[in-house]
This record gives structure tokens, C-alpha cells and sequence, in this order.
């Protein structure tokens, strides 16, 4: 490995412009530099160069392309193994689970910071997606775990793509929907307990737990309980009747992955269960029943879809 970190080192050999700053020299044009060599040059994305090799990646980012790399600097490595409780040869080492996270932070095509589809699902090379939106007129990406990275220097041309240096590692889902759904029952505060234990009972957690995507409109524990008082029923007599509670439940998922800024407003939506719904102008669902619940969160990203909260449980036609 040292061995081929030196032949790389060498194509930098020259006295190169750091990709984000430090000095430079006139004689050469920064982005006549392949992608890796800009990271080998610039002394902030050390660690990320070394993960490349380590890796096994460079003459992959080195090539043609064109790639987008979102560049996590150092500071962002020895956070995350700080966050994992990891030290960095022992990630270094698993080179399947280093190559996973770093392609994740790979687009195969050229994508500059006025390019970025805002809010939308962008897909990486590794095949996860993440989303970038707009926060206070700063690029803010979320990713498969929903955590969060600022894009601190953006657009550093290089040969074969660009670069976006970034203050955190993205790392790709981990949980399908009914795993997030559970994790969020299980936090503090609790959420989605009654949804989960609604979907368990219908027996559709194998459902959703496949290969999707699925677009989840999830009711909280409070949309449940108004249910309840609304159908004149009991939590006990509802989760019994599983033909009603499946056609429920099901009434509440998209067969496709629709984030909050892809989400097609006044279009009729067909669901899983087969009925349509309708999301309006004011962001709120619309049932078959003519009845409305406020979608109140939106975009918490699974491995199979998207999550978004709702304030009412939908029903469809009786």
C-alpha cells in the first residue's frame, strides 16, 4: 500500500494548487488535475486520498468520467470515527464497507453547485441516494441515515469532474422503512407505535420491508387515537378486522419513492391498496373520502423509500 500511495504521490510531485485553498503555483492550471490528484494535493483531504487507496478506487477516480465527488476533509474522518467508535486502520481494513461509503460519495456525472437538483433524490455510484437542499443559503446534504453534511467549498474543477468539499462522511441507509418506523417508535420521544404495531399485526411488515421503493405516508400516535374516536371503535376492535386494517394501511403507501420536492401536487396518486389520493396546493392529502390530513415532515430517507409524517390517518372509499 505504501507503495502505491508513493506512485501516486509522485503524479503530484509538482508544487500544485491545493484544491480549497493554501498556496499555488502559477505555472500549472488546477484543473489539469485528474481527481485524485487534487485530493493528493491538498493537504485538508488527506485521509480521504488515503481511504482511496486503500480502497483500491484510485485508478477508478482517475479515469475518464466525469465524476462529482462531495470530499469530506479530515476534520469529517476523525469525526466519524469518533461517531462509529472505530479507529481509522480498522476501517481502513474492512475494504468492502470503505468502498461502499466512499463511492457513496460518488456521482457519475458532472454536477456543479447550479446543478444540484435541490431536494431531490440524487443517485451515487454506490446506488444509495441522498438529497441536497438550500438552508440558510448553504448546500446542505442529507443522507441515507439522515444526517447531515454542509458543503464547504464547492465547484473545485479538476480533469475528469468536480469537487464539493464537505464537513461530514455520508454514509449510505442502513434501515429499510419498517426499520426506520420502528426506530422512531422506539426513540425519545416515541413515535409511529401504534403504525408499527398496525403494520405487524397486517402482517405487511415483509412487504414493506422488500426491495420497494415505497413512498410511506405514516400517521403519528395522535392521528391513530383521533381515528379511534372518529370510527366510534377500539384500538383492539380495528387491528382485529385485518382485511380493513391492510386496506388501510396499504391506502397509505405509493409504489414508487416520491421525496417532498417530487411529490406531483394535484395529480391523482395510486397507492398499493389500488385507490388514489391526491396531495393539494397547501401540501395536504386529500382521500377518497374527501377528508384531509396535513403531511406536518417530510423526507426521512429509508433504504427501500421515504417516510413522510401526516396528522390523519386516510381512508379510502368504504
Amino acid at each position: 500500500m505504501l507503495n502505491r500511495r508513493s506512485s501516486l504521490l509522485a503524479l503530484a510531485s509538482l508544487p500544485l494548487v491545493a484544491a480549497c485553498g493554501g498556496g499555488h503555483d502559477d505555472t500549472v492550471d488546477p484543473a489539469s488535475r485528474n481527481i485524485v490528484q487534487a485530493a493528493l494535493a491538498d493537504p485538508q483531504f488527506s485521509l480521504l486520498a488515503e481511504a482511496v487507496v486503500a480502497a483500491g478506487l484510485t485508478a477508478t477516480l482517475s479515469g475518464p468520467g466525469p465524476f462529482t465527488v462531495f470530499a469530506p476533509t479530515n476534520a469529517a474522518f476523525t469525526a466519524l470515527l469518533a461517531e462509529l467508535g472505530t479507529t481509522k486502520e480498522a476501517l481502513f481494513a474492512d475494504r468492502a464497507l470503505l468502498t461502499t461509503v466512499l463511492t457513496y460519495h460518488v456521482l457519475g456525472s458532472r454536477v456543479g453547485s447550479a446543478a444540484i437538483p435541490i431536494g431531490r433524490a440524487i443517485t451515487t455510484v454506490q446506488g444509495g441516494i441522498f438529497k441536497i437542499d438550500r438552508v440558510d443559503g448553504a448546500l446542505r446534504v442529507q443522507d441515507g441515515r439522515n444526517r447531515t453534511a454542509r458543503i464547504v467549498a464547492a465547484d473545485v474543477g479538476t480533469s475528469n469532474g468536480v469537487i464539493h468539499a464537505i464537513d461530514r462522511v455520508l454514509l449510505p441507509a442502513n434501515r429499510n422503512v419498517v426499520e426506520t418506523a420502528v426506530a422512531l417508535a422506539n426513540g425519545t420521544p416515541p413515535q409511529f407505535t401504534l403504525l408499527v404495531e398496525a403494520v405487524v399485526t397486517a402482517g405487511l411488515a415483509p412487504t414493506l420491508s422488500g426491495t420497494g421503493p415505497f413512498t410511506v405516508f405514516a400517521p403519528t400516535d395522535a392521528a391513530f387515537a383521533a381515528l379511534l374516536a372518529e370510527l366510534g371503535v377500539t384500538k383492539e376492535a380495528l387491528f382485529a378486522n385485518t382485511a380493513l386494517l391492510t386496506s388501510v394501511l396499504t391506502y397509505h403507501v405509493l409504489p414508487l419513492r416520491a421525496l417532498r420536492a417530487e411529490v406531483p401536487v394535484g395529480n391523482a396518486l395510486t397507492t398499493v391498496q389500488g385507490q388514489t389520493l391526491t396531495v393539494n396546493s397547501a401540501f395536504q392529502i386529500v382521500d377518497q373520502r374527501g377528508r384531509s390530513a396535513a403531511i406536518v415532515a417530510t423526507d426521512t430517507l429509508a433504504s427501500n423509500g421515504v417516510i413522510h409524517v401526516i396528522d390523519r390517518v386516510i381512508l379510502p372509499r368504504a
